[in-house]
């Protein structure tokens, strides 16, 4: 029995981010990394993935939506699809 679209109950947040257990995407990617590298490397490893987990989540929240890959974008790690390059003085339209 197919069910009715109007009975599907309607999301209170059209844009919430996706979250794992208390988590957003951004921070279990980077919680992801540095686990791997601690039990592969061990020791110093650990204090960088708790360390790094803290420092990240304490920034993010001091700044907007978005941080991280706008981050990656001034370091010029990743490129943005319609946006001048970061040092660029000038943009024409």
């Amino acid at each position: 029995m197919a069910k009715n679209s109007l009975t599907q109950p309607f999301p209170q947040y059209l844009s919430k981010p996706i979250q794992v257990l208390w988590f957003e995407t951004d921070e279990l990617v980077l919680g992801m990394f540095f686990f791997v590298l601690a039990l592969v490397y061990g020791k110093f490893m650990w204090l960088l993935f708790f360390g790094s987990q803290y420092f990240y989540i304490r920034t993010k929240k001091k700044k907007p939506r978005g941080y991280l890959k706008h981050l990656l974008y001034v370091l010029g790690l990743i490129k943005m699809k319609n946006y001048p390059e970061f040092l660029q003085k000038e943009y024409h339209e």
